[in-house]
């Protein structure tokens, strides 16, 4: 694996369960999201803020039966499963990810993560996966099917060394970059088990990434790529129940249940379904893994936001429309749309005084101060989908107090400036921080979202 590993170390300048179904796995999952040391007020918020703009910047410009676990609240944003790889079993933490596919882990004792100084996180103890340690522990073959799961269906372009006709090469798959967010990692692809009680899934594609920028855990990829763990799994569904961020690097989690066997076109009772909008130009467009929704209005205290068409229908290539993401912390909406949700917000809100100041310092709007304020009223915020489901988020869910103050500010994100009338990318990105306390269902097999409100502490 050394040459692997100076390939890697070149390229460092370039990135600066237990279930009584057998069907079905139970993974614990919890909160990711860092309250970091600061003497700012506003610091957490601005971070959360800062790092939604700069996902949802990713998201949008892209280059083309059931088992349980639990779902963990950690530090940066986002959510975190623990999973097993290897013989024997070695556990790593992964955040859990509907944006992206590759589904990769710290890996050797060379792992290396630049800029990864978080509070609670200490890069020198970062858990790696050794691959010497395991005994199914397979590099993969440029020649594998599974390398063109990153690389393409062109063997020879992923195996420019080997004459066209060799079954022989020996070559392996190319070492990987891949750009997220915040950060970036680099590694190579290994085949590997994953373990899970009673059930092995054997030859996994995973990453071994030995190189990473702001990504001190692993990233565990739900999205609808070949190399995402429901593809490789042949999920049926998986559901998750996202606990508050307040549990943020707690012992508190809920659960992420994993569906193998088909229920057929059978409804989990008590939700609420969506069909998931057709993907923009298939699987081979740059936004071929996200999971998108068929938002038809966004009400404020009952109106209706009267959002331009564009806005709200992604067309083949892939611009406007709503993509649900477990990855982002906070929602974006484009400039237009946000600006148009506010408005209904400060309006609905005229006779409570604006926290502009806060608004410059926390990089949220609008604010507006309670100070003085017996009983204070919130105009509820709903999204209706195809069909009819409605999500009436709870006020935790897109209103917070922000720093020690008694100023309220609505938790959406947009980018800067008045931006095209049409920007590239997904229009609306429904992030984590809106998804709390619900019950949220991803029906692979029958292309369908589902949801309900559901208190998701486990002692609730």
């Amino acid at each position: 694996m050394a040459p692997h590993i100076l390939l890697l170390l070149s390229l460092l300048s370039l990135i600066a369960c237990t279930s009584s179904n057998p069907n079905t796995i139970t993974l614990p999952l919890s909160p990711l999201f860092t309250k970091p040391q600061s003497s700012d007020p506003f610091h957490a918020f601005k971070l959360a803020a800062s790092a939604s703009l700069t996902r949802a910047h990713h998201l949008k410009h892209r280059n083309s039966s059931s088992l349980t676990t639990q779902v963990f609240p950690k530090s940066y944003g986002g959510y975190s499963i623990d999973l097993k790889f290897g013989t024997p079993p070695q556990t790593s933490s992964f955040v859990l990810d509907t944006g992206s596919s590759l589904v990769w882990f710290p890996c050797t004792s060379r792992y290396l993560c630049s800029h990864c100084l978080f509070p609670n996180i200490n890069p020198s103890t970062i858990s790696t996966f050794i691959p010497k340690n395991s005994s199914s522990s397979k590099l993969v073959g440029c020649r594998n099917p599974k390398c063109g799961y990153l690389f393409g269906n062109d063997v020879q372009s992923r195996c420019p060394q080997c004459k066209p006709a060799s079954q022989n090469c020996t070559l392996t798959c190319p070492a990987y970059i891949i750009q997220y967010g915040l950060g970036s990692t680099a590694g190579f692809l290994l085949l590997e088990n994953l373990n899970f009680p009673g059930k092995i899934v054997t030859d996994f594609l995973v990453g071994c990434s030995i190189l990473s920028v702001r990504q001190p855990s692993g990233i565990a990829g739900f999205g609808r790529g070949k190399e995402s763990l429901p593809s490789q799994m042949g999920l049926k569904r998986f559901s998750y129940c996202l606990i508050s961020h307040r549990f943020d690097d707690s012992r508190e989690n809920s659960d992420l249940i994993l569906q193998i066997g088909s229920t057929g076109d059978a409804k989990t009772t008590g939700l609420s379904y969506t069909p998931f909008h057709k993907n923009p130009s298939g699987n081979n467009s740059a936004f071929g893994e996200y999971y998108y929704l068929n938002l038809r209005k966004v009400i404020v205290g009952g109106e209706r936001v009267k959002i331009p068409l564009e806005f709200l229908e992604s067309g083949s290539d892939g611009n406007g429309g709503t993509i649900v993401d477990s990855g982002s912390t906070f929602t974006f909406m484009e400039r237009p749309v946000y600006n148009l949700v506010a408005q209904k917000f400060e309006k609905q809100m005229a006779n409570y005084t604006r926290a502009k100041d806060v608004e410059a310092q926390s990089g949220l709007g609008p604010c507006f101060n309670l100070s003085g304020v017996t009983t204070a009223s919130f105009p509820e915020l709903t999204f209706q989908f195809k069909g009819g489901a409605k999500m009436t988020l709870p006020l935790p869910n897109y209103f917070s107090l922000v720093g020690d103050s008694k100023v309220v500010c609505l938790i959406i994100v947009t980018g800067g400036g008045t931006g095209p009338s049409r920007a590239s990318g997904p229009a609306i990105i429904l992030g984590n921080y809106q998804q709390q306390n619900f019950y949220v269902e991803f029906d692979l097999e029958n292309e369908r979202f589902g949801f309900r409100p559901k208190s998701c502490k486990r002692s609730a």
